[in-house]
């Protein structure tokens, strides 16, 4: 174990294309040798959006509790997943569920906070609408931080994939829980947005979003897969 509190190495960086590996290298291997800061902003932004959620969480059954606040079970998501590879214990359906919420949560919020943002800015400060923002955008740069210590194994993929889709469906589409838990937004259903109206605004970026990561999941897994056999085919993962 380093003086940073982690006992594995760092992974080398994989020659994938910028579109699945936007963070520049030198900023990938910052960030996993500061590994446990990171778990620690990640936790405290967890208690932060339950606190956020409280009332929520008031108003729905405990049963839907842990289909309410999307976003801080994200951040704990990611927290554990880098917890467990820095304690050499990586688990790669914590990786499939961290790279799912963060990329999900972190750009449906700033979309609902941009479609909505008048009325947000009715009940929130500046300071807060901005900081929403910006850490919601963090979550999806966080992400990206995921492929150096995750294979996205086919299995994983389909567990983080049927997770959100029960929680998008719980969202959105069901309200079996007295009613749909979807994060509180500040406008009326039926308002017009958009051409459409404000619920399916909502909901139509909550279903590109579930789907997207798939797509980021499997692409990494892929192309990892490519570069490792034009290297001579050492260390393929299996499906």
């Amino acid at each position: 174990m380093d003086p940073r509190g982690h006992r594995t190495p760092e992974p080398e960086p994989e020659s994938l294309p910028r579109w699945l590996a936007p963070l520049p290298d030198r900023l990938e291997a910052f960030a996993l040798r500061w590994v446990w800061v990171i778990v620690g902003i990640n936790l405290l932004g967890t208690a932060f959006g339950f606190w956020y959620y409280r009332v929520q969480l008031s108003n729905t059954p405990i049963a839907g509790w842990p289909f309410v606040p999307d976003s801080p079970l994200a951040t704990l998501f990611i927290a554990l997943a880098l917890a467990l590879w820095a304690l050499d214990r990586r688990n790669e359906y914590l990786n499939a569920l961290a790279f799912y919420g963060n990329i999900k949560l972190g750009l449906w919020t700033p979309w609902v906070l941009a479609v909505f943002a008048d009325q947000f800015l009715q009940i929130n400060p500046i300071p807060m609408y901005a900081f929403l923002f910006v850490s919601h955008l963090g979550m999806v740069a966080q992400a990206f931080l995921l492929h150096r210590i995750s294979e996205f194994p086919t299995e994983a993929v389909g567990v983080a994939l049927a997770w959100y889709t029960v929680d998008l469906t719980f969202d959105f589409f069901y309200p079996v829980f007295g009613g749909f838990t979807h994060t509180w937004f500040p406008a009326a259903p039926n308002d017009p947005y958009l051409g459409t109206t404000a619920f399916l605004a909502a909901a139509w970026a909550a279903v590109i979003l579930t789907v997207l990561p798939t797509f980021f999941a499997l692409a990494t897994r892929a192309k990892k897969l490519e570069v490792r056999m034009d290297d001579g085919g050492s260390d393929i993962p299996r499906l």
